[in-house]
């Protein structure tokens, strides 16, 4: 970074001293929102263009403007560009190095324009396109679930309530439930991007401007839906990055609680699933260990984003209208939320990819606790007629004959069954294995192999739909 130099003084007209340098510290937020470099050039493009095309720049000023602004760009993409902290960020930065290239048609370009609209136009810009980032990911994390699901249809592992083994269920079943979450975290980000897709540029510092201006030609210019109908609202909202945090958070706390089941699964009282040596480390003095450190990272990392969530909220919460210069603490929540988010995606995308599961230790499992019981006071209530709480009650004392007889239920003689209860048939052990409960379970959502196979296909053509849907206007 470039020290104070003349540039500094490019906007302090009415003043006479130079900066303090932890003023310029505090002030300065280049080295973070120069991550906005190309959606501050396209903001200008469209501005410049606007302005020539209703005749209050030139159309030679235009020219020069377009060609300077194009070949900083090019400058920015090789990394040959210089920022100065200096001048204080990355959109003075760009005017400064523009009037360097092609001189007094550089200073015509803020024609009808604040730093204050142009800041929140390139902000939006930047957020919308970390939405879209952020849906590709996610659409391609739902494939490789659908793709894991579809494997393991008819693979049994034990369900759990309290972490404890509950009912049989398939492991395609479970994953499923993930792939439930991550559509709606899917749709979210998509409303969320709708709505804030619509153009603040034009709007000025707060009240808008004298100039003839076309905001509805450079918000199409721009891919926006339409201008911002309120000025003051144009340049202070920032409802539309709070709703991406949002959104963000809550797709980071559904990775972690995938990410916090994949660490118990590869623990070896579990053992049932396995990564490679790609997504897995080892000890520094433990030869055996095969840790799932890329889990456990987006555990933490989860922390990060609802921090940055929380982190904005207060910032805006008692802002008055309309700018404020709290508001450049904005960026640096948003940006290493979205890195974060990312990352955590393409990461556990990688680890679904090459997840493969222990089927003999799932069923093994799956049949521990009498796992069945359910089954067999449903089999009591369906084939003898029994109120479902008598039948409840007549599966418990079996539940307890089985502990102290040292069997599974399936395992109880049928002479031992009847002294609870006289009329129960040999038909029960029809429902007792966990391989006939996962099968019976055939209702809407249920956890059968048929089930599972035909939310996948339902899915597929769901995600087909969802993104070839254009985004709703609000």
């Amino acid at each position: 970074m470039q020290e104070t130099n003349d540039k500094g003084m490019l906007i302090r007209g009415r003043f006479t001293q130079r900066l303090a340098r932890v003023m310029e510290r505090i002030n300065a937020s280049i080295g973070f929102d120069q991550k906005m470099a190309m959606q501050d050039i396209a903001g200008s493009l469209a501005h410049a263009e606007m302005l020539a095309g209703q005749h209050i720049i030139s159309a030679e000023d235009f020219a020069a403007i377009r060609g300077g602004l194009e070949q900083i760009r090019e400058e920015i993409s090789e990394g040959h560009f210089e920022f100065s902290v200096a001048l204080e960020d990355i959109h003075m930065n760009i005017e400064s190095r523009l009037n360097e290239l092609i001189g007094a048609p550089a200073g015509r370009l803020h024609t009808a324009r604040s730093r204050n609209d142009q800041v929140a136009t390139s902000f939006r810009l930047w957020v919308r396109d970390a939405h879209d980032r952020a849906l590709e990911l996610i659409k391609e994390l739902i494939g490789e679930l659908l793709e894991l699901a579809e494997r393991n249809s008819s693979t049994i592992m034990p369900g759990f309530t309290h972490l404890q083994s509950a009912q049989p269920i398939t492991f395609g079943h479970h994953l499923m439930a993930y792939v439930e979450m991550f559509g709606r975290d899917y749709t979210r980000l998509r409303d969320s991007r709708a709505r804030m897709n619509e153009s603040p540029l034009g709007a000025a510092a707060l009240a808008g401007t004298s100039f003839p201006i076309d905001r509805a030609f450079s918000a199409k210019a721009l891919g926006f839906a339409k201008p911002m109908h309120n000025s003051m609202d144009a340049v202070s909202d920032r409802d539309f990055a709070i709703e991406y945090l949002a959104a963000a958070s809550l797709a980071m706390t559904h990775l972690s609680r995938l990410a916090e089941e994949i660490v118990l699964w590869m623990s070896p009282q579990f053992r049932f699933v396995q990564l490679s040596d790609a997504w897995t480390t080892g000890s520094s003095i433990m030869p055996q260990k095969r840790n799932p450190d890329a889990a456990e990272l987006i555990r933490g990392k989860t922390g990060r984003v609802t921090g940055s969530l929380l982190g904005l909220l207060t910032v805006m919460k008692a802002l008055p209208l309309t700018f404020s210069k709290d508001m450049q603490e904005d960026k640096e929540h948003t940006f290493d939320a979205a890195e974060t988010l990312e990352l955590c995606l393409e990461a556990m995308t990688g680890m679904i990819g090459d997840l493969t599961p222990v089927p003999e230790r799932m069923l093994a499992a799956a049949g521990t606790s009498h796992a069945t019981a359910t089954d067999l006071a449903d089999w009591l209530t369906r084939e003898l007629g029994m109120p479902f709480r008598e039948a409840h009650h007549v599966t418990g004392r079996l539940v307890r004959l089985a502990d102290e007889l040292n069997c599974s239920l399936d395992g109880l003689p049928l002479k031992a069954m009847r002294e609870v209860h006289s009329q129960i048939t040999e038909a029960v052990y029809t429902v007792l294995s966990v391989e006939s409960s996962v099968k019976s379970r055939n209702s809407l959502g249920g956890t059968s192999p048929e089930q599972v196979r035909g939310e996948v296909a339902r899915w597929r053509a769901h995600l087909q739909l969802l993104t070839s849907q254009v985004n709703p206007v609000y």
